[in-house]
């Protein structure tokens, strides 16, 4: 597991802060989410990044658990830590739903970032933030205009 752990890392770029995210820049799926490969006893599997980061962080791996939730709402986070400070929190799939609900992602819900953003959009969005870190590094103006849906560019009313 040595070699996959180097590899894994080899695909994440952290934030100069000690809370920022750590993002995942590796392969990327259709639903905006990540997608690491494992070779294990002949085998292959793919899995997602941020379970990957989980079990790395604490030592267990979350087959039976259905979620692991993002609490800075990124699908390609991977910061995970044993201790407060990480972004990924495990719960029942019912647990998922009901943070979904308060944070206004569902698709009836009216938050601006979220809003009307399908599988497609969300998969761009991860995608141009993964390229924008692999061409510039951590620039957080950039960054914040990706996670944000803001162009820079675009001159303010006042």
């Amino acid at each position: 597991m040595r070699a996959a752990d180097e590899r894994f890392w080899s695909k994440v770029i952290k934030g100069p802060r000690a809370d920022d995210c750590w993002f995942w820049v590796g392969a990327i799926s259709d639903d905006g989410y990540g997608r690491f490969t494992l070779n294990q006893d002949g085998h292959t599997r793919a899995v997602r990044p941020h379970r990957y980061a989980y079990y790395l962080a604490t030592g267990v791996w979350l087959d039976n658990m259905p979620s692991l939730m993002h609490e800075c709402d990124e699908p390609i986070c991977v910061h995970a830590s044993a201790n407060h400070d990480s972004h990924l929190v495990p719960g029942s799939h019912r647990e998922n739903m009901l943070d979904r609900t308060k944070k206004r992602r569902h698709s009836n819900g009216t938050g601006l970032r979220y809003w009307g953003v399908g599988r497609a959009a969300q998969a761009d969005r991860s995608r141009r933030l993964r390229d924008e870190l692999l061409a510039n590094g951590w620039i957080q103006e950039r960054i914040a205009a990706i996670r944000f849906n803001h162009d820079p560019e675009t001159p303010t009313l006042f």
